[in-house]
């Protein structure tokens, strides 16, 4: 049976020249940075290696690189290492799309006694500056905005956030993971203070993640132990999972100009193919988007019955995020932009990425078409108000 994966934001697989350059230190290479012998320092000169190439990518010192094991580690140690060395402070902002980690973050400090904003978005998942700029009070201490909304691919102004927040004295977080190496990022330009990114939405490995921390602002670490990167974060460093962190963001600074071009023109393609479609609709915003993301939405369908047809055609992809692909509740962040639950519910994520082929998507075009027209023929769905 044919095989297409469209569900590239979710994960990507590793690139096999990634899992080369990870290989040795698997095996021969395989000491702990922490210890003083050859092997250690060995492991330990990779790693350093590795934070050198990843900070240069976004114009950063590598004292600002923070390895972790995720983006959501990251995350929570952004807010809730900010947050706890600033008590005196105790309001934080975030907008109502962002990604999972960050909403519970927010709500476990909530119960913990900060306050915390959330800042609306428009129809296509914009923020509006205005909404930023007067959320902000004496007591704030944080605003954290995701860069590129996972789900519709939305694209905020972090350069123009984080000048508001500069000149609000506020510190400025955002969400890079799905950003990160797809769009343009300088932390000193965009007036970033904290920003996260994760290894494998770049073709990277699992297991490692990493939190830019701008220098001079001190957090309060979430693990406790050995001291490791800077004493934020306390484990045995995954040397292999860095370094092919690393060497991916390295292919990415090659190849992401030529790359996204070729996904954009795909994406596009394979938009106006489908808003040909009676009842379909394009989510999020229809140029401020992610080259690789195409999200919409189907009348009288629900998003869960496309994605199992899909797969048992051999497409995969994904109703929302991966994170939440299991429940039964409506994107929070379609509803975000005033959808109704039942026109979320009828919602499809298709993701592109580098080993996706013209083939591929001609493939997807012939059969997602059948598949909505089987579904709408037997829809409970027609007419309803949920749609309206």
């Amino acid at each position: 049976m044919k095989r297409v994966y469209l569900d590239y934001a979710a994960t990507t697989p590793v690139d096999s020249r990634v899992k080369k350059a990870m290989e040795p230190f698997l095996s021969e290479k395989f000491g702990n940075t922490m210890s003083l012998h050859s092997f250690g320092q060995e492991a330990k000169l990779a790693v350093e290696k590795s934070r050198k190439t990843i900070a240069n990518f976004i114009n950063a010192k590598t004292n600002e690189i923070i390895f972790t094991g995720s983006a959501t580690e990251s995350n929570n140690l952004a807010l809730k290492g900010i947050a706890f060395l600033n008590k005196n402070k105790n309001h934080i902002i975030i907008s109502a799309i962002e990604h999972h980690c960050i909403l519970e973050s927010a709500k476990w400090l909530e119960k913990q006694g900060w306050e915390i904003t959330k800042i609306p978005v428009d129809k296509f998942g914009k923020i509006n500056l205005e909404d930023i700029k007067n959320a902000i009070k004496p007591e704030t201490i944080l605003v954290s905005v995701i860069h590129a909304s996972n789900e519709i691919g939305t694209v905020q102004d972090i350069a123009e956030i984080g000048r508001i927040c500069r000149e609000k004295k506020v510190y400025f977080h955002t969400d890079a993971s799905q950003s990160f190496g797809k769009t343009k990022i300088d932390v000193k330009k965009d007036n970033i203070d904290l920003l996260t990114a994760s290894s494998h939405k770049v073709y990277g490995p699992k297991g490692a993640g990493l939190l830019y921390v701008r220098e001079g602002i001190k957090l309060a670490p979430l693990l406790h132990g050995g001291g490791q990167e800077n004493g934020l974060r306390s484990s045995t460093v995954n040397t292999p999972a860095i370094v092919g962190f690393a060497k991916a963001v390295e292919i990415y600074e090659k190849e992401a100009k030529k790359e996204n071009a070729r996904l954009l023109k795909i994406r596009d393609k394979i938009i106006k193919k489908l808003l040909k479609i009676e009842g379909c609709h394009l989510n999020g915003h229809p140029k401020d988007r992610l080259a690789n993301n195409i999200n919409v939405r189907f009348d009288y369908i629900e998003g869960e019955s496309l994605v199992m047809h899909l797969d048992i055609a051999g497409i995969a992809c994904s109703t929302g995020s991966a994170c939440s692909s299991t429940t039964l509740e409506p994107s929070h962040v379609l509803l975000a932009t005033g959808l109704k639950p039942g026109q979320a519910h009828g919602s499809l994520r298709i993701s592109l990425g580098r080993f996706t082929t013209e083939k591929e998507i001609n493939y997807l075009l012939k059969i997602l078409p059948k598949i909505v027209k089987k579904l709408r023929e037997i829809s409970p769905f027609k007419n309803s108000y949920v749609f309206k």
